[in-house]
């Protein structure tokens, strides 16, 4: 079949099936054009020729008024989220199952119930009943939540639509299912579906979404990660079973600084922010043991100091062990190849633990320095200064590469009584007031001198 042409006036845009050289709506000659195609291709693969509406174009130069944000008064939590809760936005909290996630966001929507936004909590994982037991043993009761429980994505957003609710909490979006999808609750089709249709509800209603995701076993974010895409942030909830501490990181956010972390304690009522937490992460240091090292590091815009502990040990096996825990293992067997090949600092036949003490997880590159001082300290069964920390990134050049923001790691050793710091060379040293500062060129300069000739 011929393909049909489409003829647009110029003057007052009306659509005719053919040219001519006079309009019969506004009577201007010669104004009538062929229109061309918006997309090529078959007519029902493509956007052919019928043309949409034009957009509203703005300059960078535009004044935008800054999105209104609400506190929720837990100073933690806040921090995360770039400030406080935006409206019109939707969020996605992932994490562990039993890791605390529903204690969390009912505190969290028991705060904003309280200075003054209206909130609906919609439980798919759980009953009413068991969502009020929680809110009695944390002492939530009195707050104005609003609570129900249900999976049907038509019926909640019914619900939505007449509550007009300032902040909806959905816990969790694998339990939400579409009728209009033919796939289970919990498929990637279901999951894609229910996070689309609550995400552009959330825009335009102006109703903030904080949904819950459950993890695989790699830590991800089940589901589609177009799902991370579509949210204006992702949150982990990141934390041990063995120990009291939980970290809330962001990592991505459109309204705030990703990588920012709130520190929680949990406790018989709840969970606890924690004001210091370099001070939390080192409470249960002893006195100075081989392979124990305290890095300083940053986490978003706060310094956090957390404490390395490194195990090194004759193999039984052919194929020597290297364990991680809170850090990376393809880092690790990077810095055991350039301690080998640039300090001469064998680890053949050796197995090797590697642990961030507390649940603390590190991701930054200037932990290298304290990982090497840990992993030789426990090779030499020599203890390090219990004054001092360590930061530091190393190439693979066996070359020390200074760290970020060195000053305000070391006013946050400074506040906690270490009074000595161990990092690499800088061209313009860092103002250290009362902190003893020994710069390192290098790896083996390093390894030389605070361990001496082996």
């Amino acid at each position: 079949m011929a393909k049909l042409a489409s003829f647009r006036c110029t003057s007052c845009a009306a659509v005719t099936s053919k040219w001519s050289g006079q309009c019969d709506s506004c009577g201007e000659w010669n104004s009538i054009e062929e229109e061309k195609a918006l997309s090529t291709g078959p007519a029902s693969k493509s956007l052919g020729m019928r043309r949409g509406k034009a957009l509203n174009l703005t300059d960078l130069a535009a004044q935008d008024t800054p999105p209104a944000r609400t506190l929720s008064g837990v100073e933690e939590l806040d921090r995360v989220l770039g400030g406080g809760l935006v409206e019109a936005s939707a969020l996605l909290v992932g994490g562990d199952p039993g890791i605390g996630k529903s204690t969390l966001l009912l505190q969290a929507a028991a705060r904003f119930a309280r200075n003054g936004l209206k909130v609906v909590y919609v439980s798919g994982e759980e009953a009413a009943g068991q969502v009020r037991m929680r809110a009695q043993r944390l002492k939530l009761t009195s707050s104005p939540v609003l609570l129900a429980a249900e999976t049907n994505l038509r019926d909640i957003l019914t619900t939505l639509e007449d509550e007009k609710p300032d902040l909806c909490i959905i816990d969790s979006i694998q339990t939400m299912w579409a009728d209009h999808v033919e796939a289970a609750p919990g498929s990637v089709s279901q999951v894609r579906a229910a996070a689309h249709e609550l995400t552009s509800f959330a825009k335009r209603n102006g109703i903030a979404v904080i949904m819950v995701g459950h993890v695989t076993k790699g830590g991800q974010i089940a589901g589609p990660r177009v799902v991370e895409h579509m949210v204006d942030t992702v949150l982990y909830f990141e934390g041990e079973r063995g120990h009291p501490f939980r970290i809330l990181r962001a990592v991505k956010n459109r309204f705030g600084p990703a990588d920012e972390i709130g520190v929680f304690e949990m406790t018989g009522r709840g969970l606890a922010e924690v004001k210091n937490p370099s001070a939390l992460f080192l409470s249960e240091r002893g006195k100075p043991t081989p392979g124990s090292v305290v890095f300083a590091g940053i986490e978003g815009s706060r310094p956090v100091l957390c404490e390395f502990q490194a195990l090194v040990a004759p193999s039984p096996h052919a194929q020597p062990r290297r364990t991680v825990v809170g850090w990376d293992g393809g880092r690790l067997a990077m810095i055991l190849a350039v301690l080998e090949a640039r300090a001469g600092v064998p680890f053949t036949g050796l197995d090797v633990y590697l642990n961030v003490a507390g649940g603390m997880r590190v991701t930054e590159p200037a932990a290298d320095l304290a990982v090497a001082a840990a992993l030789v300290s426990a090779r030499e069964d020599a203890t390090l200064p219990a004054d001092s920390v360590i930061f530091g990134e190393i190439s693979l050049s066996g070359a020390l590469r200074p760290a970020s923001q060195t000053e305000n790691r070391l006013k946050e050793a400074q506040k906690l009584g270490f009074s000595g710091t161990i990092t690499a060379q800088t061209a313009k040293p860092p103002a250290t007031q009362g902190m003893a500062l020994r710069q390192m060129p290098d790896l083996a300069s390093f390894v030389t001198e605070i361990f001496g000739d082996r």
